[in-house]
């Protein structure tokens, strides 16, 4: 075994599975009730979605392209959801996507229209439900995220 991962950590002592992780060079993985917390938002996602986007696809009424194109990925992105449920931290991506495309919905969609006093209808009520996202920022795992993508060292290119 490589003496160098012998050596007592200067930090102190840590747990077997802190200790490989972070001798791998990866972050420690979140704690259990922290994985929990995920699956709440997967949870809110994937049934959410699939109460009121799967009868309408099971209704397969005749869809314009862009009708039809959001519709079944939503469907999609349900089904990732409710996998998450099982694999939280590696269908993660799921939740960055969800907080990404709501954000930017609400910033480049809904505020300046809400700004300029012109916000219809039909904006609000999607606005109304697009601000859901709370839920998922509040239980991704922000510092993981920083740790695992921003951070931690690229996989290879070749």
């Amino acid at each position: 075994m490589n003496p160098l991962l012998q050596r007592p950590s200067p930090s102190g002592p840590r747990s077997p599975a802190a200790a490989a992780a972070a001798g791998a060079g990866h972050p420690a993985p979140p704690p259990v009730w922290r994985l929990n917390l995920m699956r709440v938002g997967y949870a809110v996602m994937g049934v959410g979605l699939a109460l009121t986007k799967w009868p309408e696809l099971l209704a397969h009424d005749p869809w314009e392209l862009k009708q039809g194109t959001v519709l079944t990925m939503l469907v999609a992105l349900s089904v990732l959801a409710l996998l998450g449920l099982r694999h939280p931290l590696k269908m993660l991506p799921i939740l960055l996507f969800e907080v990404a495309w709501k954000l930017l919905w609400l910033g480049v969609v809904a505020l300046p229209l809400w700004l300029d006093g012109n916000l219809g209808e039909a904006t609000r009520e999607q606005a109304a439900t697009v601000l859901w996202v709370v839920i998922v920022i509040a239980v991704v795992p922000w510092r993981f995220v920083v740790d695992q993508l921003v951070l931690s060292r690229g996989e290879r290119w070749r």
